[in-house]
């Protein structure tokens, strides 16, 4: 029988474990949080001292019994979820469920290891600690901060401008720069400019490509922090200015050469991660963190059963461990030779505020590289495990050496004009033998020929370009942690669950692979900007997030952290709540002209967005999608009067409707073109009360003919049945026969798709 019970998070991490322990020891899995506030109530006392109701998560009952019957047969109880402020309040919130304080002090531990690997695991074991109470009460005000603005702001939020919305302290930040990029975005207004090349050859014969840099003493583009002035404005000073360049004698006038050293980048953390995982796979930081989790955990490797292949995946942290310092620089040797190897490993500096006592994301073992393991790993896997490894091992490699050259010509006559030149050679692979970032350095590696200072060049075309300023690009997910980093607004453990939710809530969307916001989201930014200003600041957001180090690290009361928050904070929202009127946008005059009275629509906004709307409302209750400002008329005619049949949109889909309304309103569901079954009527597609798709006889409810998946207008080659039904699923779609003694089914072809 075990002698001990070991408590971890996630059964994955459980099987790890087992395999490493062995009999000695019970391992469980509590399967994240076993305890949080209500969900229907806020759970939290703001009149004592905001003391946390917290209940057990619905579900999470058994689990608790199993931890308690496993407890109390134990002769010590170690918890052991993840080495961060989660997994400490999932040790506390454990803790005091299966034991009194009297068996907490003296038979459950907390242990914490930052990978799961036999030399870790045992050392955490043979020094076990307690729970640490600052990191709980960190989690904790965290928690309830959360609690108190999404369960204050959501009413106000469905109040002012529709049902159903939500807003959390950081996401509601994080969108604020969404939409504030945005409309640097709209505000821009592009600066054309104009650049000249030329082609020139030396006494090799070889060609050199060099663009002009100063033109009568002036530069032909100024950078400047607040903006760029440029020298060439248009087409005719491009023209002007080619013309006088091209008939002069070329020389170079200087060869600069000097050697520069690339460090190598730094190991991986959790917001690197996610930003390289984007940048080289085009994965979202959701996924990232998916497939890291499972690296960590343990992936099952054949007969040696579960093993973990990297560290913690949620760390700020650069720091690497002496021992995979020391086994980095054996591989680096034994694989790439000594002088690949630095004198000593180089040292990293991570951010303000980073958690020194974690690590950074690299291997757990040096002879398991990604070849060893490649055929247990899905694809994705395999993609996140050799980039942690590359990664790891290049920031242990010597620096790369480059030979930087700069050359300058002359184009002699008045008015001075120079040319400039320049690209880099390497000399030194370094670490670059192993890993190159995904994004390269401008003119790196562009070779130049030979050329010597005072040699006469021959030119063969002069080249003018036309170029316009760009707008700052819209945040990807990459760009958008990494600006959340710079910030402080989030930790590691958060930034993932930030850009989900704001997609989730559909307050951003994806453009092009941007983030871009949506109606919704604008509607509900400007609100939250103007009457919680606090809130909503950057600034504000990075200081509380400070505030939550400072509870962990005991320097500061998480009682006073969140009084000093709510106090202004509820009063503002009672000020807000007590202003009268809903919020949206102004209505937008269009060219459109109403389809039943002939006056003007409008973009007007709703309860699910934009839509056209006749400015003759109540009189005219006509409204439509905005891409659909005009009803598309069919062939059909109305049964009663006669009047052409249009297409419409409704709440439940589009259907047939009289374009004689509101004098005839007669409706009926579009027609797939295919008999009914049942009776002389035709299938046509309709929508449930709940949205949900079906298809029915157009003389429902007289006849009864129903179905759930879609009628395809061919015979079944096995019985004669005069339709199929075309159903979908994850693998794709398939075809079938509706009679249950009829075994045909194939998959759907593209022809069928369209029929």
């Amino acid at each position: 029988m075990a002698s001990s019970l070991l408590i971890v998070e996630s059964p994955a991490k459980a099987r790890t474990l087992n395999k490493i322990l062995g009999r000695d020891y019970e391992v469980l899995a509590s399967v994240g949080h076993v305890k949080d506030l209500p969900e229907k109530e806020l759970g939290v006392d703001v009149t004592d001292r905001f003391a946390p109701k917290y209940v057990v998560i619905p579900g999470k009952e058994k689990v608790i019994r199993e931890l308690k019957a496993a407890s109390k047969k134990a002769e010590r109880v170690f918890l052991a979820p993840d080495p961060d402020r989660e997994g400490e309040a999932i040790a506390y919130h454990i803790a005091i469920e299966i034991g009194d304080k009297k068996s907490m002090n003296g038979k459950i531990y907390r242990v914490s290891f930052h990978e799961i690997t036999e030399r870790a695991v045992r050392e955490a074991l043979e020094h076990p600690g307690k729970i640490d109470i600052n990191k709980v009460e960190a989690q904790q005000a965290r928690r309830i901060l959360d609690r108190l603005v999404g369960y204050n702001l959501s009413p106000l939020l469905w109040r002012k401008v529709r049902r159903g919305l939500s807003a959390g302290r950081v996401q509601s930040v994080a969108v604020r720069l969404v939409v504030d990029r945005e409309r640097e975005v709209e505000k821009f207004e592009p600066q054309e400019y104009w650049t000249i090349e030329a082609l020139l050859e030396g006494e090799r014969r070889s060609s050199l490509p060099a663009k002009l840099h100063s033109f009568d003493g002036k530069p032909v583009i100024e950078r400047s922090p607040l903006k760029d002035k440029f020298l060439i404005g248009n087409e005719e000073e491009a023209k002007k200015i080619t013309v006088s360049l091209a008939g002069r004698p070329y020389l170079v006038q200087s060869v600069e050469r000097r050697k520069r050293k690339k460090s190598p980048p730094a190991p991986l953390r959790t917001s690197t991660l996610q930003q390289e995982a984007f940048n080289r796979f085009g994965f979202t930081t959701k996924k990232t963190m998916m497939l890291a989790q499972q690296l960590y955990e343990g992936i099952e490797l054949g007969p040696e059963g579960s093993v973990g292949l990297i560290t913690y995946m949620r760390t700020d942290s650069v720091r690497v461990a002496p021992e995979a310092e020391e086994w980095a620089r054996k591989l680096i040797v034994q694989k790439f030779g000594p002088e690949y190897a630095p004198e000593a490993p180089p040292k990293y500096k991570s951010g303000p505020g980073a958690q020194e006592a974690h690590e950074c994301i690299r291997p757990t073992y040096a002879e398991r590289p990604p070849e060893s393991v490649k055929q247990y790993l899905g694809k994705d896997q395999l993609k996140v495990y050799t980039l942690v490894w590359q990664r790891f091992l290049a920031s242990q490699m010597a620096p790369a050496e480059l030979e930087q050259t700069t050359i300058a010509i002359k184009a002699s006559g008045a008015p001075d004009a120079v040319f400039r030149a320049s690209g880099s050679v390497i000399k030194f692979e370094g670490f670059r033998k192993l890993f190159k970032e995904s994004v390269s350095e401008e003119g790196e590696e562009a070779l130049l020929p030979e050329i010597k200072e005072g040699e006469k060049l021959k030119l063969l075309e002069l080249k003018p370009a036309q170029h316009f300023t760009q707008p700052p690009p819209r945040y990807s997910e990459a760009s958008l942690v990494k600006a959340l980093e710079e910030k402080g607004i989030g930790r590691p453990s958060t930034y993932a669950a930030i850009l989900s939710t704001i997609q989730d809530r559909k307050y951003v969307e994806k453009d092009s692979g941007r983030l871009k916001p949506t109606d919704l989201g604008v509607l509900v930014n400007d609100l939250l900007v103007e009457r919680f200003p606090d809130l909503m600041d950057v600034s504000f957001t990075a200081r509380m997030e400070d505030d939550l180090d400072l509870i962990e690290s005991g320097d500061m009361e998480w009682e006073k952290v969140i009084r000093e928050f709510y106090t202004p904070f509820d009063r503002e929202v009672k000020e807000a709540i007590q202003t009268p009127g809903k919020v949206r946008p102004q209505d937008v005059p269009t060219e459109l002209k109403c389809d039943r009275c002939g006056l003007p629509m409008v973009k007007r906004w709703g309860k699910n967005g934009w839509f056209l709307a006749c400015t003759g409302y109540p009189e005219c209750k006509f409204t439509c999608p905005v891409d659909e400002p005009k009803c598309a008329e069919t062939n059909e005619l109305c049964d009663k009067c006669g009047a052409p049949m249009v297409i419409r949109s409704g709440k439940f889909g589009k259907f047939l409707a009289c374009s004689n309304y509101p004098a005839c309103k007669t409706t009926k569901g579009i027609s797939l073109g295919i008999k009914c079954p049942v009776d002389d009527g035709e299938v046509v597609e309709r929508r449930s009360k709940k949205g949900k798709l079906f298809y029915s006889c157009n003389n429902y409810p007289n006849c009864k003919f129903i179905s759930w998946w879609r009628p395809v207008n061919r015979t079944c080659p096995l019985c004669g049945s005069s339709y199929l039904l075309e159903k979908k699923g994850k693998e794709g779609a398939v075809i079938f026969c509706p009679e249950k003694s009829c075994k045909f089914k194939e998959e759907v072809k593209e022809e069928i798709k369209e029929t």
